[in-house]
């Protein structure tokens, strides 16, 4: 028998053959005289994103055996950051680095680690037990264990750098530059992070889809893209090659978010027949930007060799037009050129590795990434 108090340690039990506790017999007899059989069984066309008739508890059968998918592909992009050797980054943190560049890389691990528990809050409480249908939430647990992962991973980096953790990670509550883009998306979060939320309602549906188009589109889909091209520049120099290879394998959960948010958005927009204002869209849009602005200005005050705050600017709006047509929305930034072509090669993961010095990493998905 499990032993509750030292799970590790068993006990003997001696069970009498032929009685049963009194509180058995009750349940046996509740179970018998209850309508349990009269229950309809579950259908999948009852299914909806949200306000969904089935029982949420029933998997099967499948309305959205894509989401599934989804969910059986981000099991097999399965690591740690302890997988990574980050020896090198030591080295080249406190001996190669410019001041410049050490600023930069500070900075970018200073707003990742924030963003990622925030992405983890909006998705584990905001959204999640919004959601009616099991195999997008099941997809969505994964993401939230996902998004603390890579919290650990930029909490790593900074231990193994030797970087001051208290004072990393408050820089987002210190320099009005990361803050901005805090400030932005915990609005977002707010709006939906409320116990009288009625879906039905339709201005509740309508701010619950301007925060899901929000986090999936620009939180995820622009925000952490640019929020690694940094230190993808390093890495193309040679630099910082453990921290780059950790967000090689972040960026491909991101991928997967970010598709899987789009997704999600278009299918609740078909079943509730409802779109975003357009006026609302296009406010959205011109905050990211504006806050993206102020982060690439403040972290790219002085250029490093490769990369400039203009490059990273212009990329953003490059992936928000990216982001708008898969929602099939009009591009927010219609003349934005891609600043950084070598941006798609430097993020996927490298094949080649010494198989004495480092773990194989290689799983099934694959190194390649489609944008």
């Amino acid at each position: 028998m499990l032993h509750w108090d030292e799970p590790l340690k068993t006990s003997p039990t001696k069970a009498k053959k032929g009685t049963l506790e009194p509180a058995v017999k009750t349940m046996i007899s509740d179970l018998e005289h209850s309508n349990i059989s009269q229950l309809e069984p579950v259908r999948a066309e009852d299914k909806r994103v949200v306000n969904g008739l089935a029982d949420v508890n029933q998997l099967a059968p499948f309305k959205y055996p894509w989401a599934w998918n989804y969910f059986l592909n981000a099991n097999k992009n399965h690591w740690t950051p302890l997988d990574i050797n980050m020896a090198q980054d030591v080295q080249d943190y406190h001996h190669k680095l410019s001041d410049n560049e050490c600023h930069i890389y500070e900075n970018v691990l200073a707003y990742l680690t924030t963003s990622d528990i925030l992405a983890m809050r909006n998705v584990g409480l905001a959204v999640m037990e919004k959601i009616t249908a099991p195999e997008l939430q099941i997809y969505q647990a994964r993401q939230v264990y996902e998004e603390a992962l890579h919290t650990w991973t930029y909490q790593h980096c900074i231990e193994t750098i030797g970087l001051d953790q208290g004072e990393i990670y408050n820089r987002y509550r210190v320099v009005p530059e990361i803050h901005g883009k805090i400030k932005i998306a915990n609005r977002r979060l707010d709006s939906v992070l409320r116990s009288d939320m009625d879906l039905r309602n339709r201005d509740d549906l309508q701010a619950f889809l301007m925060s899901y188009i929000f986090f999936a589109a620009v939180f995820e889909g622009c925000w952490f893209f640019n929020g690694f091209s940094p230190i993808f520049a390093l890495q193309r120099r040679g630099l910082m090659k453990g921290t780059a290879e950790q967000l090689q394998y972040i960026m491909r959960d991101e991928v997967m978010h970010c598709s899987f948010g789009i997704r999600t958005v278009k299918q609740l927009m078909q079943e509730e027949n409802i779109k975003p204002d357009s006026d609302a869209l296009r406010q959205m849009w011109n905050e990211a930007e504006a806050a993206e602005q102020a982060y690439a200005n403040y972290i790219l005050h002085e250029p490093m060799l490769g990369y400039k705050a203009e490059d990273h600017i212009e990329q953003f709006r490059f992936i928000a037009n990216r982001r708008a047509r898969q929602l099939g929305f009009p591009e927010p930034f219609p003349k934005a050129k891609c600043a950084l072509p070598w941006l798609d090669e430097q993020s996927n993961i490298r094949k080649e590795k010494n198989f004495f010095e480092t773990r194989v990493t290689e799983y099934q998905t694959g190194g390649g990434l489609s944008w």
